[in-house]
């Protein structure tokens, strides 16, 4: 049974940079083959990847719900055939994209059938690593569910860190299925004050550790770059890569 892993948090955080390192550490830690999941409206993990997008499952739905099924073909297996066109395939690990939100009107025939074929895809992989929306809406809608480790990633700002302990605590009231929580500080430019340190305490929060900001992950962000290029010694690879070595140790 794949070990499920998914990241929130506020927007601009970096939790896609994350994610994208968290992906390579798995593949360098023989932890593969690994399903990476875009569910960013706004999908740009593909970017961090380095992978071309062609298709996403949101345009699979919309062409369901307008009826465009084509004829003598159920409805099932055009939602498998185009799930099947939506994965990107690598050696090491595989790349869906979910795509835009829902419009007007009912999805609820493509959604079902949707999370029938994604209950069915992972089960081929070890890890599947899901890039959430920024902000809380994705875990009221339940679609970060059933998840054995979550990972809150908030910058130094007191509103990073206020809204990744809001997604804590939404967390613990929905009862989701989430079986780890920790909190990774990213982007930071120096250690987090000791008010801080005491309130993610307070919270019950695991720190998972903190990510240094660095000019490298930001030049390579603003040329469109893959960052999973950056190099192993690379000052923010090597404190992800100790932060994932000790949240994921078990």
């Amino acid at each position: 049974m794949a070990y499920s892993i998914a990241l929130a948090g506020k927007g601009g955080t970096g939790k896609t940079t994350i994610a994208g390192m968290l992906i390579k550490y798995l593949i360098a830690h023989d932890r593969k083959p690994v399903l990476a999941v875009d569910a960013d409206s706004n999908a740009n993990l593909n970017e961090v990847l380095g992978l071309e997008v062609t298709t996403t499952l949101g345009t699979a739905r919309e062409e369901m719900k307008k009826g465009q099924v084509p004829s003598g073909m159920t409805k099932d297996i055009f939602m498998e055939m185009k799930l099947e066109e939506a994965l990107i395939e690598t050696p090491d690990y595989d790349l869906v994209v979910m795509g835009q939100p829902e419009g007007a009107g009912c999805y609820c025939a493509a959604n079902t059938l949707l999370t029938n074929f994604l209950e069915r895809l992972v089960g081929n992989y070890d890890h599947v690593v899901m890039d959430n929306e920024a902000g809380m809406e994705h875990i009221s809608r339940l679609t970060t569910s059933d998840v054995d480790l979550l990972i809150i990633v908030a910058d130094t700002s007191r509103r990073g860190l206020t809204a990744g302990l809001r997604i804590q605590q939404l967390v613990k009231e929905l009862h989701i299925g989430v079986g780890k929580t920790c909190l990774v500080i990213n982007q930071s430019k120096s250690q987090p004050h000791p008010e801080v340190l005491r309130i993610i305490a307070e919270a019950g929060l695991e720190l998972g550790g903190i990510i240094p900001a660095d000019d490298a992950v930001y030049r390579l962000d603003l040329e469109g770059k893959p960052t999973t290029t950056l190099p192993d010694d690379n000052p923010a690879v090597v404190a992800a890569n100790r932060i994932f070595d000790k949240i994921l140790a078990a």
